[in-house]
């Protein structure tokens, strides 16, 4: 018999969400800036608009969505230079905490077991009062 998840049966992204996060320890905006301070990842998968709008998180990573698992992956030949192991801390970081979590199972699928995204996104990032880096024509701007 078959249920929600198997092959030909209907499912909500809300579901598929639901079951991401059982797999996942997700961090607040504190933990995860604790995280990158003990040697850890931030991995920001946010587009560029998003990016340009917001700004950045200081350290973190800018990684596009559709590179994350080959950019991570510690046995690919087309990783980053940062993903040195599967033991390594990564925070996924997206707009508000969605897409992370599918993005963190995702790693975690690929061996990064210590891979987690971050509760609320950017946007708790920011709302934290944590750091964020202005984009680069507001930085270009504030100087000239």
């Amino acid at each position: 018999m078959s249920g929600p998840g198997q092959a030909g049966v209907p499912r909500s992204i809300d579901d598929m969400l639901a079951e991401a996060r059982t797999e996942l320890q997700r961090v607040g905006p504190q933990e995860a800036a604790e995280t990158a301070a003990a040697g850890g990842l931030l991995v920001d998968i946010r587009y560029a608009a998003l990016r340009d709008r917001d700004g950045l998180v200081p350290g973190a990573l800018i990684v596009e969505r559709n590179e994350l698992e080959w950019r991570l992956d510690p046995l690919c030949d087309h990783r980053l230079p940062e993903a040195t192991g599967h033991d390594l801390p990564v925070v996924v970081i997206c707009d508000e905490g969605y897409a992370s979590s599918l993005a963190a199972v995702s790693l975690r699928r690929l061996g990064l077991q210590r891979a987690t995204d971050l509760d609320g996104g950017f946007q708790a990032w920011r709302a934290a009062g944590l750091p964020v880096h202005l984009r680069a024509s507001e930085a270009k701007a504030v100087t000239d």
